[in-house]
């Protein structure tokens, strides 16, 4: 599975896959079960064997297609020729909202910002495409600027901000290499952004979608500052299918938002055009960067250091996703349940941070993934559905983050075994330590806290036993939040917000059969992890002897 999306859907149908599509053709999904469906592994394996192995009967059986050796970086070489040739295509118009009155711009002014927010990367940017074909139009300079904020809070690190920082670093040197001027502003946005818009006389801003409180918040300061005349536009460059797009209202699961997806889905995934030579230069220049002593003179845990296994940036963004189709794809469908398995794509820190697209992830895949079977519309289920479902959740639902965001049934089953005996009780900072009984949960807590990242199907089981182990569903949720956006790379996202109340709250699951502390809430135990994986291999690697 997609490595941020946690869990694994029970049965998809066949991915159609057209030769170079222009646009892509839809990718259908009828026929699909969710998650809630209850349906053995087994029996899930041999349906899609047999889909994968059954040649119709009105087409000779064809012999397997060798595979061509292809020389690391293929990838980058083929996407960029891919920009080329679409450089004409149109912007759909759907993917942007105005949020404020002023839809027009005004004459002599002096360019027009993108206000990079959740999005940081310059090419395959809708945010961005559409910035700079308004600043073309308008002869206008363009100007990208992103205000860095560190709050001061545990959830602050090293980690994070090192990644995101990188990042940032490659796209101003892609910025000054397209001659658009790349800007680095200290604070809030609502602080600094409306008079660094007016000193610099913009006559827009162009913004990306970031569903969260905290940006959300900083988009309603921005416009209530911002000079009535100039536009505030709104991109949805994170989600294929824009949240609004997809669904006007909070959905219940993957099956109620499927279909509307799938029904879109050929109008959005497209091609991308290039971001281009900007033809008109800044008469005013951006103020030089110094990118190593603006990250050591940050306020940061740097206790929660750097991953050794993910580089930041959109260069190495795409060699994961080269060595995802090359090497990891053709064993999702089979063993993406198999934290011992090398079959994740692990893109998802790179998407959270928006250093790659996933829109950009799955015309690849289906491009380039043909070899793989069934695995490519498995994959695309997880990139698609299960992770713009997350973004709806987040957006529609203000309580995205508590127990009370659940559904009401789930609370009520919840409340109701509150007072449940636990089997084991756990303090904050010994779950942190990963001093538990349960050998297997600390091998995982030590795999995030290490390398800053977790197997999706150890993201379930970790944060249920959370629940069983500490005093309230209220409790275990804040514990499991705060150790997930500690440590995990793809963490504060919504993919992490969804993934721990689907675990612990039954977010887009159903009711089970109750039982004590869990209530109606669905349980996983150690015995079933035995029967999924080699338990004992996982634990060898990542459970210190110490612990």
């Amino acid at each position: 599975m997609l490595h941020c999306v946690w869990r694994s859907s029970s049965r998809i149908s066949q991915l159609l896959i057209q030769p170079n599509p222009r646009p892509i053709t839809v990718v259908y999904f009828t026929n699909s079960l969710t998650s809630e469906t209850t349906m053995s592994d087994k029996k899930r394996k041999a349906t899609s064997a047999a889909a994968a192995k059954e040649p119709s009967a009105k087409q000779p059986k064809l012999a397997p297609a060798k595979e061509e050796k292809k020389a690391a970086g293929w990838l980058q070489s083929l996407v960029q020729q891919q920009r080329s040739e679409n450089n004409d295509m149109k912007f759909n118009k759907k993917r942007l909202r105005f949020i404020s009155d002023a839809v027009k711009i005004k004459q002599g002014l002096e360019g027009v910002l993108y206000w990079m927010l959740r999005d940081n990367r310059v090419q395959d940017n809708w945010a961005l495409i559409h910035a700079q074909r308004l600043a073309m139009k308008e002869n206008l300079p363009l100007h990208v600027c992103f205000c860095l904020v560190v709050p001061k809070s545990q959830l602050s690190t090293l980690r994070h901000f090192s990644f995101m920082l990188k990042g940032l670093e490659e796209v101003a040197k892609e910025c000054k290499h397209l001659g658009i001027q790349f800007h680095l502003l200290h604070g809030a946005p609502g602080e600094v952004l409306p008079g660094f818009v007016s000193d610099r006389s913009f006559g827009a801003v162009v913004t990306d979608f970031y569903p969260l409180r905290e940006p959300q918040q900083w988009l309603k300061d921005v416009k209530k500052r911002l000079p009535k005349e100039i536009p505030l536009i709104q991109v949805d460059a994170h989600n294929i299918v824009p949240c609004w797009e997809a669904s006007p209202k909070l959905e219940y699961a993957a099956r109620t938002i499927r279909g509307k997806i799938t029904k879109v889905l050929s109008d959005f995934l497209t091609d991308f055009p290039l971001v281009e030579k900007h033809p008109h230069a800044a008469t005013r220049a951006a103020k030089p960067v110094d990118w190593d002593k603006t990250l050591t003179s940050l306020s940061v845990d740097r206790t929660v250091g750097e991953t050794e296994w993910a580089k930041p940036g959109t260069k190495a963004g795409m060699a994961m996703l080269e060595s995802f189709i090359d090497v990891r794809l053709k064993l999702f469908d089979a063993q993406r349940n198999d934290p011992n398995a090398p079959a994740l794509s692990q893109l998802s820190p790179w998407i959270r941070f928006g250093h790659i697209s996933a829109q950009r992830v799955a015309l690849q895949v289906q491009r380039s993934g043909r070899t793989a079977g069934v695995s490519v519309a498995s994959f695309i289920e997880e990139l698609v559905v299960r992770r713009e479902l997350t973004d709806n959740f987040c957006f529609y639902n203000e309580k995205y983050d508590s127990v009370e965001g659940a559904y009401e049934w789930a609370q009520k089953t919840l409340k109701d075994h509150a007072k449940d005996k636990r089997p084991y009780l756990y303090t904050k900072e010994q779950l942190e330590k990963a001093k538990t009984h349960d050998k297997l949960w600390n091998a995982a807590q030590y795999q995030m806290v290490s390398e800053g990242k977790m197997h999706g199907f150890l993201r379930m089981y970790w944060a249920k036993k959370i629940l069983e182990w500490t005093s309230s569903p209220e409790e275990a949720l804040s514990i499991a939040l705060y150790l997930n956006d500690r440590y995990e790379l793809d963490g504060q996202d919504p993919n992490g917000f969804v993934g721990c109340m689907w675990s612990i709250c039954g977010i887009h699951d159903q009711g089970w059969a109750e039982r004590p502390i869990f209530g109606k809430i669905r349980y996983m135990n150690y015995k079933g992890c035995l029967r999924k994986f080699n338990v004992a291999q996982f634990e060898k690697k990542y459970c210190p002897k110490n612990l």
